[in-house]
């Protein structure tokens, strides 16, 4: 009965309870005037809920997070140049420093580079340039900005190895800060913490890049496939990028390269066999194989083919040969003893027994292939007997050029082998379903498709919204944009300098547009240079006019037009002698119209015209 009567009263604590099992004589007070008393309580307890509420709201506000800003400095809207600036709190830090080869239309121009100018602004904020792997299209810029700030670099092994040649031949080497990091690795840069993730691309050592920064992670996925029977080291580290779902990801910028391309990405390990098949066919002929001098998994699989079958094997190509030393020392390429021979050693042996591994498998004109197909090595003559392999795929934009050089090949009677007859080139980027697979880990609640061309980064975001996100969340941007991601929003915010920068030997950024305009004008139409001299007291003319055409007609078969244009300049001079225009600029300006006038009319073409005055 104690027991029934102590369980009945809930509000009734064991502390108010004598050792009878009755109420204290305090309880028992509170108990007769408990209506009025628990009202009280109530009362009081609630102002002091209340108050301690709406203290604790003071101290455990959530302080909202702030936000990142991301310009894009390359990498958008064409192929190459990569390179990406987070800015968070007022630290910086850059993704990549890439470079791109040149269009067709950009005469003369060695390589194009990113615009520099407001990273050199900033460069006291940037903590660290980190790079996802050893790609030209991602590292071949260092040189170039190095030489106008010097930021700390972190790397992997083989990707720090590879830029250390590039900064060697620019002297910029010792003075260079290179951090050598691998995956799994973390590291401060500021406020943000970088994380790096192992990935499978052509390129051993590739990582995607974790900031773990105050607004939220961002990861960057760098290139990368999903290739679980990689020929060369571990799978990509899946299990990684889906703890960083769990985790919470804010933005997700993802490569597009591929994007267009259904299913999955075929494994590399495919092209052993491949290989293989290739070595039997040519059993008694000379192979060369043209490949893209960073594809070490690729060589690695050339080089072990080349064991198998007996033969040696040369390199031909200079970024071939730097690569592979670089790769060999540093543990990533294994050469058998006795297989490698040096290119100037081909004679020595018949021709079943070589392998050459050489450049050129985009039609680059000044690349070893093309030499060789247009008769123009020094050292490997080909034809009739040479089985000649292509074991990459066109860069958008290099088809023609990679034809022309298939071509040449053929009429010399070389047997050409490519992609379409053989499976003799497998891509390292991720088709759509890889692309699905790494928004599935990650579920990021901002999407930004990178690394492509318009058409590449739409698919990409189209594969993003098929997925279920939402379109308000995906950001498609151009070089020079710049997005502010934060917890509760993304939008665009004024761009920051950017574009091209052109290359032409060991000038940088002296060519520009104008410079480029003339150069097709001249390379289109020609010119026509036209030199006098003048009286230096009246302007008339003393000596001249002479003509001069360079590129526009064939000299002795055009002596009536040209002549009519020597006619022309002289009236055209003498006319402002005696009306005393004694104004250089007005001068020229009226040569150059009145004979692009008389030249349009007889040829409809439209050289250069040039006027040359001396004054004597």
């Amino acid at each position: 009965m104690n027991s029934e009567k102590i369980k009945q009263p809930n509000m009734i604590k064991q502390g108010n309870l004598n050792k009878n099992g009755g109420l204290n004589k305090k309880s028992y007070g509170k108990k007769l005037n408990n209506s009025k008393i628990t009202s009280s309580k109530k009362t009081k307890t609630a102002n002091a809920s209340a108050r301690k509420n709406t203290s604790r709201g003071r101290a455990v506000t959530k302080k909202s997070k702030p936000s990142i800003r991301v310009s894009f400095l390359g990498g958008l809207n064409e192929i190459g140049k990569n390179m990406t600036l987070f800015e968070c709190e007022g630290d910086m830090i850059l993704i990549d420093c890439g470079m791109a080869f040149p269009d067709g239309d950009m005469l003369g121009v060695d390589l194009v580079i990113p615009d520099f100018s407001y990273i050199v602004q900033n460069v006291d904020k940037i903590k660290g340039i980190v790079l996802t792997h050893g790609h030209e299209d991602h590292i071949g810029g260092l040189p170039y900005l190095l030489s106008n700030a010097n930021i700390p670099i972190y790397g992997t092994p083989l990707t720090l190895g590879l830029v250390s040649n590039k900064l060697k031949e620019h002297s910029l080497f010792n003075s260079a800060k290179l951090n050598t990091v691998k995956a799994g690795d973390r590291f401060k840069l500021g406020c943000m913490e970088i994380e790096l993730i192992h990935v499978n691309h052509s390129i051993p050592d590739a990582v995607a890049i974790a900031i773990h920064s105050p607004a939220g992670t961002i990861v960057h996925t760098g290139d990368f496939k999903i290739d679980c029977t990689p020929f060369m080291g571990e799978p990509i580290d899946l299990s990684s990028f889906a703890r960083l779902g769990e985790e919470g990801v804010l933005a997700l910028f993802c490569e597009s390269t591929n994007a267009e391309r259904p299913g999955y990405t075929p494994t590399e390990k495919n092209i052993s066999t491949s290989f293989n098949n290739i070595f039997n066919d040519a059993e008694h002929k000379r192979l060369i194989i043209a490949t893209f001098a960073s594809n070490v998994n690729r060589v690695q699989q050339i080089i072990d083919c080349a064991n198998k079958y007996g033969r040696k094997v040369a390199f031909s190509g200079r970024s071939m040969v730097n690569y592979m030393d670089t790769a060999e020392q540093l543990g990533y390429l294994h050469i058998p003893e006795n297989i490698l021979i040096d290119i100037d050693m081909l004679d020595k042996y018949p021709s079943e027994q070589i392998v050459l591994v050489t450049t050129g498998s985009q039609g680059e004109p000044m690349s070893a292939l093309s030499r060789m197909a247009y008769s123009d090595h020094r050292k490997v003559m080909v034809g009739e007997g040479d089985v000649i392999v292509i074991s990459a795929n066109p860069i958008p934009g290099n088809e023609k050029t990679v034809g022309h050089v298939v071509d040449e090949l053929l009429k010399k009677g070389c047997k050409v082998v490519y992609e379409s007859m053989y499976e003799v080139h497998v891509s390292g980027h991720a088709c759509q379903e890889e692309i699905k697979i790494m928004q599935n880990l990650l579920k990021p609640k901002y999407y930004i498709p990178v690394h492509g061309e318009q058409k590449h980064l739409r698919k990409n975001a189209e594969l993003a919204m098929f997925m279920g996100m939402d379109k308000k969340n995906i950001f498609i941007g151009d070089v020079g944009s710049t997005v502010e991601i934060n917890e509760d929003y993304m939008k665009e915010i004024a761009p920051v300098p950017a574009g091209k920068v052109f290359v032409d030997g060991l000038g940088v950024g002296d060519v520009g547009s104008i410079v480029l305009r003339d150069r097709k004008h001249l390379g289109q139409d020609g010119l026509i240079i036209i030199v006098a001299s003048l009286d230096v007291y009246d302007g008339h003319v003393i000596s001249g006019p002479d003509i001069v055409s360079r590129g526009f007609v064939y000299v002795r078969e055009s002596e009536t037009l040209l002549e009519e244009v020597k006619k022309l300049s002289l009236n055209i001079l003498e006319e402002c002698a005696d009306d005393n225009i004694h104004e250089w600029g007005i001068i020229k300006n009226r040569i150059k119209d009145e004979v692009s006038k008389l030249i349009t009319q007889k040829t409809r073409r439209a050289p250069m015209i040039l006027p040359i005055l001396m004054e004597v």
